[in-house]
């Protein structure tokens, strides 16, 4: 069994990466790995990323990185789950430079709106904690959802009046609840 994702085994794993990159190349951080570098969770059970550009380097070294550092390594974005709305890319925030490699967090609001349609409890109090710290707004999110559900149908194991009430519920509940 592989150890939990800490922020310093996450940020040994993208020096790692750093070292093995021969192009310039943006990982964004989803999901679990957000939650622990911007601060509300102390760890992750995996850390889930995209490589953009794909590159053979980075992806022919997680293998051996999983191994060296006992690290669930997952290749996972919301748009893999939810439409994400164009220009992700813009709207994703540079966590650090690191040589060639610019490492970023996915676009905060699709990756709360995936937690959202995903709907566990874990989930949906990370989708609090951002909106707590103001990383994410009810307007923002509502407003994503309404830009991309004429693409749900692209996405045939979401419901998108089940999606919806989950959004308009976790805008709705008390948001006193713990979030660690």
């Amino acid at each position: 069994m592989r150890e939990l994702a800490t922020r310093a085994r996450i940020q040994q794993l993208l020096g790692a990466l750093a070292a093995v990159a021969d192009a310039p190349t943006t990982v964004y951080l989803v999901g679990g790995t957000t939650a622990v570098l911007v601060g509300w969770r102390d760890s992750t059970r995996d850390v889930d990323l995209v490589i953009r550009p794909e590159s053979d380097a980075l992806l022919r070294a997680l293998p051996a990185l999983k191994e060296r550092l006992s690290l669930n390594i997952e290749l996972a974005a919301p748009d893999q789950f939810i439409p994400v709305a164009p220009g992700w890319e813009a709207r994703s925030p540079v966590v650090a430079r690191l040589g060639p490699v610019t490492v970023c967090h996915y676009d905060l609001t699709a990756q709360a709106l995936a937690k959202i349609e995903r709907g566990h409890t874990r989930d949906l109090a990370d989708v609090r904690a951002m909106l707590a710290a103001g990383l994410v707004t009810p307007a923002g999110l509502r407003a994503a959802y309404d830009e991309t559900a004429a693409s749900l149908y692209r996405y045939p194991a979401v419901d998108p009046t089940t999606y919806r009430r989950a959004l308009e519920a976790v805008l709705t509940e008390p948001a006193d609840l713990d979030t660690r």
